[in-house]
């Protein structure tokens, strides 16, 4: 904390640091106004029918809790829409900060910058009723299985490093929610969040076998920001706020309920 409000403040007291992190100050790309990226379409549990500016999904209160931290009304923020990849490659942005799901890694901090984590992702099975693991307790249990995941994801490296077969590998993860309805996986892994989604809405009959034991170290998302940018400093403050006065913890209660229906899976 003592890093980020040094960054941010002109001065060392308390109150030059919450000055310099608010509106008037803030160099944001709209000046007095907070510009917030998403996806399109932004799906459930992250956004609610599509609509950021209702505030309702995860992602969606995340904005505005992160928004009212730094001193902006509702009526302040604009949202724009962005693809996935085009927001994690280099250049000058039209946001301020965009949040769609995107993992604090090494190689995309080399290009742009992220706050604080917002939320740590475990990773979860989704198959179906009747399937091969349906009812599966275990980790050992699903050696046999045929497994799948998204090219360049973290659940790709659980199923190798954590389960310890092979998966079959998908450009992502409509391709491995294809694969799975057509019986060519058992499973396929991914975030909770999506897991639940998933077995709720995409696959018929879809349930989650349980959920990976954490490893304390898990796929953390981070509000993303163009490299150097001016306000990175305020809004990795703002998270580390809402983080502390458990408005986060609320909002992640509310929208992800994410110990619901998952059972850890035993080793």
């Amino acid at each position: 904390m003592t890093v980020s409000l040094s960054a941010c403040a002109k001065s060392d007291s308390a109150e030059s640091a919450s000055a310099s992190c608010a509106p008037a100050d803030l160099k944001t790309v709209t000046a007095n106004k907070l510009t917030i990226a998403t996806g399109e379409p932004a799906y459930y549990p992250w956004v609610i029918d599509d609509k950021p500016e209702s505030g309702e999904g995860f992602e969606g209160a995340v904005a505005y809790a992160v928004a009212k931290q730094l001193g902006y009304s509702a009526d302040q923020v604009t949202w724009v829409r962005t693809t996935f990849d085009g927001a994690v490659t280099p250049g000058e942005k039209n946001f301020d900060f965009n949040l769609q799901q995107f993992s604090i890694t090494e190689e995309r901090s080399k290009v742009v910058d992220f706050s604080s984590p917002y939320y740590t992702a475990p990773q979860a099975i989704v198959s179906y009723k009747g399937s091969k693991i349906a009812g599966k307790i275990t980790i050992a249990s699903l050696k046999g299985a045929k497994l799948g995941a998204a090219v360049g994801t973290t659940s790709l490296d659980v199923v190798e490093k954590q389960i310890g077969v092979k998966p079959e590998v998908f450009n992502d993860n409509a391709a491995g929610v294809s694969a799975l309805k057509n019986g060519q996986i058992d499973g396929l892994v991914v975030d909770l969040p999506t897991a639940f989604y998933l077995s709720g809405v995409e696959v018929k009959d879809g349930i989650i076998v349980g959920q990976l034991p954490s490893t304390g170290s898990g796929d953390q998302f981070g509000l993303l920001l163009s490299k150097g940018s001016p306000v990175t400093s305020c809004v990795s403050q703002a998270v580390d706020a809402i983080t502390a006065d458990g408005t986060l913890a609320a909002i992640t209660d509310k929208w992800l309920a994410t110990d619901a229906g998952a059972p850890v899976l035993k080793p």
